[in-house]
């Protein structure tokens, strides 16, 4: 009897369509960023207080995805910065067909960072290439440092790491030590970024880390 794996073919096909679509992004001098974390993480609040640093450097927009509803996009382009709302019709993760479509439909060409902002969750969207120079997720302290060891792809298939909402570490037992030995376990050159979105620390740093990676993509 033939036995197919689905998952199997469907990641293959899915890998084998971003490797066209990162060569394209490449050739356009657009670097596309996926931004991956669980729910209330504080993408889009990390993005915001991002911007003013970003802007100073780099033409900079961001798809946001969601199952539904536009309130992030509508947040992004109130502070000015392009944005347009992805809805995933219930699916949990972008794969690169979707990506490439959210990209046709922004029709930004002119900018040299895209953000996709991917659906919360810390299991699908590792599994998926969606075509993007650069991984990174965020782990708020809110959540635990034992995300790493729980969710261990999402940690392999990043470069940069941020660990966000530092102003609560006093109010959290998060074990930074323990954290960071279990991220370089799974990925020893792991960038790590401690910022608050809230009160600004470490945000500059992060900005200039983005703005390399953008520079180095776009040469």
């Amino acid at each position: 009897m033939q036995i197919i794996e689905l998952k199997e073919s469907i990641l293959e096909d899915n890998a084998a369509d971003a490797e066209v679509l990162r060569s394209e992004l490449k050739a356009k001098k657009i670097c596309l960023m996926n931004l991956m974390s669980s729910p209330g993480s504080g993408k889009t609040s990390l993005l915001l207080a991002l911007y003013p640093y970003l802007k100073e450097e780099i033409r900079f927009g961001v798809m946001e995805a969601d199952i539904d509803s536009d309130v992030d996009a509508l947040t992004l382009q109130q502070a000015g910065i392009p944005a347009i709302q992805l809805h995933t019709g219930g699916m949990c993760h972008l794969d690169a067909d979707m990506t490439r479509q959210g990209l046709r439909a922004f029709g930004r060409e002119d900018l040299d960072l895209i953000v996709l902002e991917n659906i919360g969750n810390l299991v699908c969207p590792a599994e998926f290439d969606t075509g993007a120079a650069v991984n990174l997720t965020i782990l708020s302290v809110p959540e635990g440092d034992d995300k790493p060891a729980k969710y261990p792809l999402m940690y392999q298939e990043c470069k940069i790491l941020v660990v966000n909402k530092t102003d609560t570490l006093q109010a959290f037992s998060f074990d930074k030590e323990r954290m960071e030995r279990d991220v370089r376990a799974l990925r020893p050159d792991m960038k790590i970024f401690y910022v608050s979105a809230k009160t600004g620390e470490g945000i500059r740093e992060l900005a200039e880390e983005l703005v390399r990676e953008v520079r180095e993509w776009t040469v």
